[in-house]
């Protein structure tokens, strides 16, 4: 066994115990950063592939936005675990029906998606390999078979692009917000005003408290 095959087994295995631990681990925080632990893993065997662009294209959209997105979302929420528990056996059904449904797909794809009519010559796929870009391939691929799937998945990204500017757009009037084009607008001579006046003295008002009266001489005590 060579060093590349090492690697995969190793990115492989981490990768399905990350996957295990993203729908086993009890606090949502973990069961994120294990989601993030498998994308890089996945990244890193699409590289011993040579699918260098899918690779990074995962790295930055996935770990750098997405992921890291969720991860923000979910410790902001106030999850609580104890209901997270209790409402387990009654969400189960579904969980269950849903799996079953996306194994019985992942079966029929395996299964009917690999037969080829004859073997192929190893020469001429290692030939062509080589000749081959990855990067052009897959545009290639994406603008001519999968056009119009690619334009209606542009359109509801941009839809919803727009309506997240939109719902940040609103007017709120309790908001002490200063309109940015009038600030710009602004002038000095607007904002400050240099007045002459003349100069005044306040009026003498005459004292109203009363004159202390004079005091009265003692009477005199004959004995």
């Amino acid at each position: 066994m060579d060093v590349k095959t090492g690697f995969f087994y190793v990115f492989s295995l981490v990768l399905l115990f990350a996957a295990f631990r993203v729908i086993t681990a009890r606090n949502p925080v973990h069961a994120v950063l294990y989601l993030m632990l498998s994308f890089s893993q996945a990244s890193a065997i699409w590289l011993l592939l040579k699918a260098e662009f899918l690779a990074i294209t995962l790295v930055l959209v996935y770990l750098g936005a997405v992921m890291v997105l969720f991860l923000f979302v979910v410790m902001m929420l106030d999850i609580k675990i104890d209901s997270l528990k209790q409402s387990f056996w009654k969400h189960f059904p579904l969980g269950a029906t849903l799996g079953a449904i996306v194994v019985l797909e992942m079966s029929a794809v395996l299964l009917s998606g690999f037969k080829v009519s004859e073997s192929p010559n190893p020469l001429l796929v290692l030939g062509q390999a080589q000749e081959l870009s990855n990067t052009k391939e897959l545009g290639k691929l994406l603008y001519t078979q999968y056009v119009y799937p690619i334009q209606v998945a542009a359109v509801i990204l941009l839809v919803a692009m727009i309506a997240a500017i939109a719902l940040t757009l609103r007017e709120r009037k309790d908001t002490k917000a200063i309109d940015a084009s009038l600030q710009v607008r602004v002038r000095a001579a607007d904002r400050l005003q240099v007045l002459s006046m003349e100069p005044t003295r306040p009026a003498q008002t005459p004292s109203t408290s009363p004159e202390p009266a004079p005091a009265s001489a003692a009477p005199e005590v004959k004995l």
